[in-house]
């Protein structure tokens, strides 16, 4: 599993109706994508929570092909042609595990990232984020989670689905406005490193 997400930050007084409309006319072409696990449509939008208006969508790669054909195909050249080239930010998966309510259509989704300290054990660091990605999947409303690391800037990704507006989730808050998943079945199960 790969982890990608772009994040697409817009001005103060942007109206984000615009990118609900793309993902409402747009969203479903990605729901058949070979390689594509999932991706979660995320937008946040200034004021409560968010300092930002921001498009950021969250990928999970079942399989690099796929990334690959994504990032060079029209796909991402759409986002380049109306927005510029973002940054690709991206992290090897650890772990994705369906959560209490994996049935249900998320609507939030919180992202942490976390850096491993200089002094920790990388080994002993992975083992506790796992922890905390299962302790995550079993709390009531969790739709899915998953847990990736970026070994350059030893760095975690902690990205939890929900059904609603979960309590005691630290971490970036996005409304997720579509979720296409059509390889969440091969992101394997709790622990694969």
């Amino acid at each position: 599993m790969h982890a990608m997400q772009y994040e697409i930050t817009l001005p103060a007084d942007y109206d984000m109706g615009i990118i609900r409309e793309r993902v409402a006319a747009r969203g479903h072409l990605l729901d058949g994508f070979p390689g594509l696990g999932l991706k979660a449509y995320l937008v946040r939008e200034r004021g409560g929570t968010s300092p930002v208006n921001q498009y950021a969508p969250l990928y999970l790669w079942s399989a690099p092909e796929g990334m690959n054909t994504f990032l060079w195909g029209p796909g991402f050249q759409g986002i380049v042609d109306d927005f510029g080239r973002p940054e690709v930010q991206h992290w090897t998966g650890l772990s994705f595990q369906e959560g209490a309510a994996s049935a249900a259509l998320p609507r939030t989704a919180v992202r942490r990232r976390e850096r491993i300290a200089d002094t920790a054990a990388p080994a002993v660091a992975v083992e506790a984020a796992l922890e905390e990605s299962r302790r995550l999947a079993a709390a009531p409303g969790a739709v899915a989670t998953a847990l990736a690391v970026d070994p350059r800037h030893w760095e975690l990704l902690h990205f939890t689905l929900w059904e609603d507006e979960p309590s005691g989730d630290a971490g970036d808050r996005y409304e997720v406005l579509h979720l296409s998943s059509p390889e969440r079945d091969r992101l394997g199960r709790g622990k694969q490193w």
